[in-house]
């Protein structure tokens, strides 16, 4: 049971502040705050590279319930989270569960976050926040535990976001004769097995890597945090590799990077999507795919060029969540196929892929 409530607040750059009570690691921080509607994943949640410098917003009242699990491995990969470390900066929930219980709990939420120096609140009203976020859009915003030192605002997509994620060398995963490279922009680990899972050996190169030197059967873009356009080098490597007739899978951040090398544009969601309920309809058919997301910017889809054509729509607004080309083998989704968490329906992009490798 908690025995002390140290007091801790959010403060928004418009001014807005949300008072609540301190769980988890006890300092100061800042960050972009966004929202999850997710009702559970919340270790895979926040070990997604893609939330790097953010401040998450559970929209789900209750958090912490199910502990978190062992940091067992496979294939070099931790089994139950996304990466090796927490990525978001803080988070926010209404209600903080003390009390955790699952088979495979090895402990708490807050005993996580406090290894990982990882701040969070609760007891604040999620659903005025986040309906706040939804009209006025994103927000810088700061957490404030303790008044000294002072902290300030501090936007993270100014920042090389991609770069404090990305892996520093290459690393090869070996599972079959078939390979891609896997260009890491934040990668989450069901990425990779996804394809070792399809006898696919995956070799993960840093985001700013010349990875058109290396001999493979196909390139996987990854997802991953920020501004897609300040990833200037893998754009610059994307056209490059666009030049030959080697498949191309774009995810998240990937498919906003294979556009901008194929000429199109980008802009910043006014909230972004972010949870595992998002439906997106793929065009010239009548299927709807129920859909794990992460990112808070959208490709132009007006700006694709003529041999370009979108391949997914976001239900709830309309915007771009997916790109292929009408005559070679380069696609993407703004989605996440691999899921973790969220559904798996959409797990088939990965199948055709692996049929377009040579």
């Amino acid at each position: 049971m908690n025995k002390q409530k140290l007091k801790a607040k959010l403060i928004l750059e418009d001014g807005t502040e949300f008072a609540g009570y301190s769980f988890g690691f006890e300092g100061n921080t800042n960050g972009e705050v966004v929202f999850n509607t997710g009702m559970v994943g919340y270790p895979e949640t926040m070990t997604d590279p893609s939330y790097r410098g953010q401040i998450l917003v559970c929209t789900y009242p209750l958090i912490g319930n199910y502990g978190i699990p062992s940091k067992e491995k496979e294939d070099g990969l931790y089994k139950n989270f996304e990466s090796d470390s927490i990525h978001c900066r803080a988070l926010i929930v209404t209600d903080y569960s003390f009390e955790y219980s699952h088979w495979s709990a090895e402990r708490s939420l807050s005993d996580w976050m406090i290894e990982e120096k990882i701040p969070g609140i609760y007891g604040i009203d999620t659903r005025m926040l986040t309906r706040k976020l939804r009209n006025k859009g994103t927000m810088l915003g700061k957490i404030v535990v303790d008044e000294k030192p002072k902290i300030e605002f501090q936007d993270p997509n100014k920042t090389n976001l991609v770069g404090e994620v990305s892996v520093k060398e290459v690393v090869e995963y070996n599972a079959g004769t078939q390979k891609i490279i896997l260009v890491d922009c934040g990668t989450k680990n069901n990425i990779i097995r996804a394809f070792l899972g399809r006898d696919i050996t995956v070799i993960r190169v840093p985001y700013d890597y010349d990875f058109t030197k290396i001999e493979a059967n196909g390139i996987v873009i990854s997802n991953g945090p920020g501004d897609p356009k300040l990833n200037i080098k893998t754009i610059e490597h994307a056209k490059i590799a666009m030049q030959s007739n080697k498949p191309i899978l774009g995810i998240c951040l990937g498919s906003q990077i294979l556009a901008l090398a194929a000429g199109a544009d980008t802009y910043k969601l006014k909230y972004g999507h972010r949870g595992h309920n998002q439906p997106c309809n793929e065009l010239g058919t009548k299927r709807c795919y129920i859909t794990s997301q992460n990112h808070g910017y959208a490709v132009d889809a007006k700006t694709l060029a003529e041999d370009w054509r979108e391949w997914f729509v976001n239900d709830n607004d309309g915007t771009n969540e997916g790109i292929i080309h009408i005559s070679k083998p380069f696609f993407a989704s703004q989605f996440h196929p691999e899921a973790s968490p969220g559904p798996d329906d959409s797990e088939f992009i990965f199948d055709m892929f692996v049929r377009a490798l040579k």
